[in-house]
């Protein structure tokens, strides 16, 4: 694993790392500051031998001590030792027991014992370092000289000559009373709790990532599937109105998302010439309702000509989203009471129409499996550029399956942090059983990553586009904003290419009178704008076999559509939408 996993996991499991943190640093602090200071106190005590006179007596000699020397330390915390120590300083404890609170050491390539011991009370500390060096002499002295019978007869119980011992303990340092305890050292265990806490908190973040069986990044969903990810929307805050957000914070990150899922579907639909998408997801929530009204806005808002289906026939959702009658709709059409024509309804994005619902029915998986289901999309994908259908969740009903036969490619909705690996396995394997092409997988409320942010993008608060339509004859001049406002040259110019326009048959033609006469949708709360011609491509033709008028497109989302002559004026202001006003 990289050290960047690790730091995406660490920022989305943050929570977890920093109570495992806190949680180790506390435990440590108490012990830290909790333990009863503990005093060391160390006797420096020096093995020697009597030198000989010759040089290899006195190399003998210094062998020898080498030898012996790890037998005294370990001399010292013997009980011939100790015993006599305890007497002394009248101690409570057994030898086993002061044994335990003493050790010995023998630096390096010298003759020196370290004698340490360890109390509570700073002066019995050193007491018993000193005690203990100078009972090991008197034993050494005892255990090294030769015994009275040996001293008598000049011989030992080998036969071998009685010498007198050589080796001789001398104290070359002893123990002072210390003045600060050895244990517990507050900063370096304070440090090194620190150090625990932050390792502690990684593991646990790391251990929660690998037992947390839900998708949470894209990298999740392409380590397991044989899928692609096209399209990744970051969270969005709680006021923000998600189903929304494209066409009111067409500067925010979440509309930008759109746009670039957009971008990768026509490189993928184009190539194979499909316009008819489902959308589904494997659990309700996952908000592929919104996906799909945000998805028909951008499409839309491209310059397509986009119709967005409600086939949810469980729970519709979109004619509460968008403001619109959910009377009449696609059942109504289904069974043959009106017309697809009849009951689309058009939002304020140019070339954006809406089929609600209609009426739920009894039997919405038969319905949107039948021949009349096939048929209405055929023709909608016909009279439209994109025909982009929101359908209930693949594990709740068998509809999704069933309406992916009728389409051209299917979107799977993951919402991050939600649904489960193994859910969206078996939503999969729905869509594989009946052969349905799945184009790819949407990551929806996908964590957001400070490299991913569109920092290039304007404020939202001051690139948010204010759209109205209103006829030109009810707005007077001094309504305009100062810059746009229309000058007797300006009107001249527009008569003029206007003129132009009928002379070369590149003027649009008029909005047909039986789609004028209909009502206009509300969309958000507000009477949505007459509707208008979509922008198209110059090669583009209607239906009919009228020729469209050619695409203008903006940036930014912002877009600008031909309306018929003597009809109301467009004016888009503000953020990175073209300013000023078009009339025609």
């Amino acid at each position: 694993m990289e050290l960047q996993q690790y730091l995406t996991i660490l920022k989305e499991r943050w929570s977890t790392a920093a109570i495992a943190a806190v949680i180790v640093l506390a435990v440590v602090s108490t012990l830290t500051l909790t333990r009863t200071p503990t005093y060391t106190a160390t006797n420096r005590v020096f093995v020697q031998t009597e030198a000989g006179g010759s040089v290899s007596e006195r190399s003998s000699g210094v062998n020898f001590a080498s030898q012996q020397i790890i037998t005294y330390a370990d001399l010292a915390k013997t009980p011939i030792v100790l015993d006599p120590v305890i007497e002394e300083l009248g101690l409570d404890l057994t030898a086993d027991q002061l044994a335990d609170r003493i050790s010995t050491r023998i630096p390096e390539d010298t003759l020196i014992i370290d004698i340490t011991a360890s109390s509570v009370d700073p002066q019995v500390a050193s007491a018993i370092a000193n005690a203990t060096s100078e009972s090991l002499r008197a034993q050494v002295s005892t255990l090294e000289a030769p015994t009275q019978e040996a001293a008598a007869t000049g011989t030992t119980e080998d036969g071998f000559e009685a010498v007198p011992s050589t080796v001789e303990l001398t104290v070359i340092s002893s123990a002072a009373t210390p003045s600060s305890p050895a244990s517990p050292n507050v900063p370096r265990d304070l440090a090194l709790g620190v150090l625990l806490a932050l390792l502690a908190g990684l593991a646990a973040a790391v251990v929660r990532d690998f037992l947390d069986n839900r998708v949470r990044r894209p990298a999740d969903i392409e380590a397991l599937y044989d899928l692609p990810v096209i399209g990744s929307i970051p969270s969005v805050h709680s006021s923000q109105n998600v189903a929304l957000i494209a066409a009111q914070k067409p500067s925010s990150v979440q509309a930008e998302a759109y746009r670039e899922l957009r971008t990768n579907l026509h490189f993928m639909l184009t190539a194979d010439r499909m316009n008819t998408l489902l959308v589904t997801s494997s659990l309700s929530g996952e908000g592929k309702s919104s996906t799909a009204i945000n998805l028909a806005q951008v499409l839309a808002q491209a310059g397509d000509r986009v119709l967005l289906v409600d086939a949810d026939l469980r729970r519709p959702s979109l004619a509460a989203e968008l403001g619109l009658e959910r009377t009449v709709g696609l059942t109504t059409v289904l069974i043959g009471d009106v017309e697809l024509d009849d009951v689309t309804q058009p939002l304020e994005t140019a070339g954006l129409d809406v089929l609600t619902s209609g009426p739920i029915p009894p039997n919405p998986s038969e319905l949107l499996g039948s021949e009349a289901m096939r048929s209405l999309l055929e023709a909608a994908s016909e009279a439209y550029d994109y025909v982009v259908v929101d359908t209930a969740p693949l594990l709740a009903v068998t509809d999704a399956v069933a309406l992916s036969r009728f389409v051209d490619g299917s979107l799977v909705i993951a919402q991050s942090d939600r649904v489960k690996k193994q859910q969206l396995g078996e939503a999969l394997a729905k869509m594989d059983s009946v052969d349905a092409r799945v184009l790819g997988v949407v990551v929806n409320n996908a964590p957001r990553d400070v490299r991913d942010v569109y920092t290039y993008l304007p404020d939202e608060e001051s690139s948010e586009l204010a759209v109205s339509v209103v006829p030109t004859e009810d707005r007077p001049a001094e309504a305009w904003p100062e810059e746009a406002r229309p000058s007797e040259s300006s009107e001249h110019r527009s008569e003029e290419a206007l003129g132009a326009e009928e002379a070369t048959g590149d003027r649009p033609e008029a909005v047909p009178a039986a789609r004028a006469a209909r009502p206009t949708a509300v969309h958000g709360g507000r009477p949505a704008a007459p509707r208008r011609r979509a922008v198209r491509r110059p090669e583009a033709t209607r239906p009919d076999g009228t020729r469209q008028a050619g695409a203008e497109r903006s940036s930014g989302g912002a877009h600008e559509a031909d309306v018929p002559a003597g009809g109301p004026t467009l004016t888009v202001s503000g953020g990175a939408g073209r300013q000023g006003a078009r009339s025609a």
